[in-house]
């Protein structure tokens, strides 16, 4: 069963006591390997040693920790790995681990910690782990300026250990202080955060699902978050001063969780300088710094109001969701490139007015059937429309007239199948064909000729269009004048004045010889 997790708040849980049990055994290659299941409050983790490992642990403390030296099981030279031996050392390596534990119940010796895998998966264990690394090379991956890579278990176990209270050095080895972690996160630029999926090593602890707090990192430019809850994380906006760039991935269901997390305690709220309008109960500040944010694997529905915090935007990844309709993206001004491929976009009626000033625009794989609503995205110089539902050419036309457009992807939808695909394609864009790259494919010149003779073909069809129109209006002028002509029976009858461009009327028979 998957691991709880604890969640913040106010009085710190006391501590469950742990344990150690030895649930089996298995024969690899000449040796006996013995399987310890470690126990700490709801998390457990399977830890694997031979007999050896544990007499030079024990060795290690007799030495360190002067405990008693008979309270290891002895060598076996001979049957060493009868069922019998095994079952009852099974047995007695159980009761010396739980002796050892209970010995140390607050802070494990270093070499026991390190036996029972304290560093992977135990609070104290982790943090400790984790300063003395950082006491080491923390100056070095600051200089160099490098993304620091850390789990959820690693920020949940610093997390725990601040709200626990407990001294900073609590092993007395300086090298684990905690300061060295918090020293060393204040002054972090980069910062990746990758959880896994299902449970972490050999535990049943699934550390996606655990809450932390990054309130830790005051001065971050770079943050990277997968495979986590955005639900649980807080403190992020610690950082909005000066976070620049911002992915967060397989991690949320909505952009609220990411951008107003603090939203959650308030009924309305507005982001800082805007203009208020009814009730308001807070007022959130924005990402001022904020330029480039990836929010690409999630299960997002709908672009929310929350992007009115993000005014500054340039680069904005909302791919691989679920989103429906492209809204409130009129808030960003600033926002040149952004990538709603692999979403659920049926319809771009109206989305000119949302993207003013867009550049990159990706929309493939959606549900798109129709292009209506891009033909005035004067600014569009890349668009990418493979993977939908395009079936006619005319649609194309809508883009043929957009000046900067400079590459087109329009490859597995239903019209990319149709014979000369791509001259016809190409030569919806006029005279600005050689300008465009269709495909990621440039244009050849062979393309161009065919281009330019598709073009007179059309210019052809529109001339002898626009001359059948002319004589079908001329005839339809001529048979309005003829029944002016005619006159009703009994009339004099009257001459029409003969014209060079219409025929001459045909009166009707009773009309002429009525009188006879």
């Amino acid at each position: 069963m998957a691991a709880a997790a604890r969640s913040f708040g106010p009085e710190p849980e006391a501590e469950p006591a742990k344990e150690a049990r030895v649930v089996g055994s298995e024969l690899v290659d000449t040796y006996t390997v013995y399987i310890i299941q470690v126990t700490d409050g709801s998390h457990e983790w399977t830890v694997k040693h031979r007999y050896s490992d544990f007499h030079d642990l024990h060795e290690k403390l007799v030495a360190e920790k002067k405990i008693d030296k008979s309270l290891l099981p002895p060598k076996k030279i001979i049957g060493k790995n009868s069922r019998s031996l095994v079952e009852k050392r099974e047995k007695d390596l159980e009761v010396y681990l739980q002796t050892l534990l209970a010995t140390f119940p607050d802070v494990a010796p270093r070499v026991l910690a390190h036996f029972l895998h304290f560093h992977f998966y135990e609070i104290n264990g982790i943090t400790a782990a984790l300063a003395e690394e950082l006491f080491e090379k923390g100056e070095q991956l600051l200089g160099a300026g490098e993304v620091f890579a850390i789990g959820p278990l690693q920020l949940y176990a610093v997390t725990e250990q601040l709200q626990q209270g407990k001294p900073t050095c609590a092993s007395g080895d300086a090298k684990t202080d905690l300061g060295h972690i918090l020293d060393f996160t204040c002054r972090l630029k980069y910062l990746k955060v990758s959880g896994t999926e299902g449970p972490f090593g050999t535990s049943n602890i699934q550390e996606q699902h655990l809450p932390f707090d990054l309130s830790i990192f005051k001065s971050l430019h770079q943050v990277e978050i997968s495979h986590c809850d955005a639900k649980h994380i807080r403190g992020l906006v610690a950082s909005k001063p000066t976070l620049a760039t911002m992915s967060v991935c397989f991690s949320a269901t909505s952009m609220k969780e990411v951008l107003v997390p603090e939203a959650s305690e308030f009924d309305e709220w507005e982001p800082a300088g805007a203009a208020l309008e009814g009730p308001v109960t807070a007022i959130i500040p924005t990402w001022q710094a904020l330029t480039a944010l990836d929010l690409s694997h999630n299960s997002i529905s709908e672009i929310d109001e929350s992007v009115k915090l993000i005014p500054k935007i340039e680069f904005l990844d909302l791919s691989h969701n679920g989103v429906l309709v492209v809204d409130n993206l009129q808030h960003l001004y600033n926002l040149v490139h952004l990538d709603l491929s692999y979403n659920k976009l049926s319809s771009l009626e109206g989305v000119h007015t949302k993207l003013g000033n867009i550049k990159t625009l990706n929309l493939a794989g959606n549900l798109l059937g129709s292009l209506h609503g891009l033909h005035k995205l004067y600014s569009l110089v890349n668009l990418d429309l493979s993977n939908n539902r395009i079936e006619q050419m005319e649609e194309v036309r809508s883009i043929g007239s957009l000046p900067c457009l400079e590459h087109v992807a329009l490859l597995n939808n239903p019209l990319s199948i149709i014979p000369d695909y791509r001259t016809k394609v190409l030569a919806q864009f006029g005279e600005r064909a050689s300008e465009v790259c269709l495909d990621n494919t440039v244009t050849t010149e062979k393309e161009l000729d065919t281009v330019e003779v598709l073009k007179a073909i059309q210019k052809a069809k529109e001339v002898k269009s626009k001359l059948s129109n002319t004589e079908k209006k001329v005839s339809e002028d001529s048979r309005l004048s003829a029944a002016t002509c005619i006159r009703p029976s009994g009339s004099p009858p009257t001459v029409a004045p003969t014209s060079a461009s219409l025929p001459q009327p045909i009166l009707s028979n009773q009309g002429i010889l009525g009188d006879e």
